[in-house]
């Protein structure tokens, strides 16, 4: 099976230079993000073990709302891929870009350092979230085929081992992702129904893992590199799918 080189997916920051695709670096220290609200307790659902987790309410939806508000007047860039034919998953969405270490800490700290207190990999421990802060948007039609995400190597010996997905739009309800023991249910807190869109993970025999269907505020971890679970973001039939993409950094 063809699958996208993540590297190029993946973005590492450097200093001074940000990702080329809908870049806004240098407007981070001007963007005045929503406040970030505390949350001690946040509710975890395991789809694979530590490996596949979920996390509800880690942004409010005012917290989301306002996340889409700023991403869409920065202004969103389109991403594609060459395709299969060329050993890159098919990918069809917009994106922005933003290098904001500050916005990467207080989300750090909001209480998803607290999911990761007992995760050491390679006797390395979570130390924050990758400061290449990405905003996706799928429109109807649009998707991101098959593929895997891989680790990155920022500096000072620090590797990212897990992404980070926060769904901005999406159903504003307990989510119901299908898994071994769950089911998927989907509505809309934006103008029209978010339909479709599931982030779909695959094991052996191109056996489904788990289906995640967006939640507006809730987060999606999975394990990146090695370990990573082929896996996908299915075609939006209607409304349009926000999603905050980061990593969780080990050193």
């Amino acid at each position: 099976m063809n699958l996208v080189n993540l590297n190029s997916l993946i973005q590492l920051p450097q200093k001074g230079k940000l990702a080329k695709m809908g870049d806004n670096g240098d407007l981070a220290s001007t963007i005045k993000w929503p406040k970030i609200k505390p949350k001690p307790n946040l509710s975890v659902s395991y789809l694979k073990n530590l490996d596949l987790f979920t996390v509800e309410n880690c942004l409010t939806c005012d917290e989301s709302k306002g996340f889409v508000k700023i991403a869409e007047s920065l202004g969103f860039t389109h991403q594609g891929s060459r395709g299969p034919a060329y050993g890159e998953a098919y990918r069809d969405n917009h994106r922005i870009s933003v290098n904001d270490p500050v916005l990467a800490d207080t989300l750090w700290q909001s209480g998803i350092s607290n999911l990761f207190t007992d995760i050491k990999i390679r006797r390395k421990v979570a130390v924050g979230l990758n400061p290449n802060i990405r905003f996706y948007r799928y429109s109807a039609g649009q998707h991101f085929g098959r593929h895997i995400d891989e680790s990155v190597d920022l500096e000072d010996g620090k590797r990212t081992y897990y992404t980070l997905l926060i769904y901005l739009s999406g159903s504003s309800t307990k989510p119901k992702a299908k898994s071994n023991s769950s089911k998927t249910n989907n509505s809309s807190s934006s103008a029209e129904p978010l339909v479709g869109g599931e982030t779909v993970f695959y094991g052996s025999r191109n056996s489904i893992v788990a289906e995640v269907a967006p939640v507006e505020g809730m987060a999606l971890f999975h394990i990146h590199g090695d370990k990573c679970l082929l896996h996908e973001g299915r075609n939006v039939s209607k409304g349009v799918k926000y999603v905050f993409r980061s990593d969780v950094v080990f050193a």
